[in-house]
């Protein structure tokens, strides 16, 4: 009687029959348990009489995976390691800077005090007057002292404000009526007013400067004529 094959449960014959790992399977049912890659004898390998291919194989990726365990735990452990001893040495070298810092500074401090107590008190013995001579001497010498200190401080003059130029480009026009201007490139003006650098745009307007104002833009040419 024909056994069943171990993989698909199915009569195997003769003719596709292979007898591994205490089983029978066919030769095309005969394939790694975990990727159902097509396997042979010289390809397989068993695992608890189960065909695996070579990528598949539970005892390698076991190893594999518990080295790498094993190796992750040692490098967290060296770390922990490496950090417990840079802080406590971190700590340790801002306590020799502090206190290091404190007698540096301490020190720079008292040198400083005593350069300024010495400076005051040779400032004072050399500002120490020499009363020698007669009270005419004495007093020219307080005269001649006071004129040397109290000296005349002169404030500097306002610069001038430049002035508007008042010269013109072309012929001058003067105003005959007074106009508001409705739109943001017009100008305003009132009677009298002068009107140069003016430039004819067309029949009824024209672009030109209200002296007065400095104010620059288009009027209307009826409103004006020329001087």
């Amino acid at each position: 009687m024909n056994p069943p094959c171990a993989k698909c449960n199915k009569t195997v014959y003769p003719v596709e029959k292979l007898n591994c790992l205490d089983k029978i399977w066919h030769k095309a049912c005969f394939r790694c348990s975990q990727c159902n890659l097509k396997l042979t004898m010289a390809t397989y390998k068993g695992y608890n009489k189960m065909p695996y291919c070579r990528t598949h194989y539970p005892t390698t990726k076991h190893t594999e995976v518990a080295s790498s365990v094993q190796g992750d735990a040692a490098k967290k452990s060296q770390r922990m390691a490496s950090n417990i001893d840079y802080k406590s040495q971190h700590e340790a070298s801002l306590k020799n800077f502090t206190q290091t810092a404190d007698t540096v500074s301490s020190r720079h401090a008292t040198s400083a005090q005593k350069q300024a107590s010495g400076y005051r008190s040779a400032e004072h013995e050399s500002y120490q007057p020499s009363y020698q001579g007669s009270r005419e001497d004495h007093g020219r010498r307080e005269d001649h002292g006071r004129r040397y200190v109290e000296e005349p401080q002169y404030e500097p003059e306002p610069e001038p404000v430049p002035q508007p130029s008042s010269k013109s480009q072309g012929p001058r026009y003067v105003a005959v009526y007074d106009y508001t201007a409705s739109d943001d490139d017009e100008v305003s003006f009132n009677s009298g007013d002068f009107i140069v650098n003016v430039e004819t745009i067309d029949d009824g307007w024209m672009t030109g400067t209200v002296e007065s104002t400095g104010e620059t833009g288009m009027l209307p040419s009826n409103y004006v004529e020329a001087v």
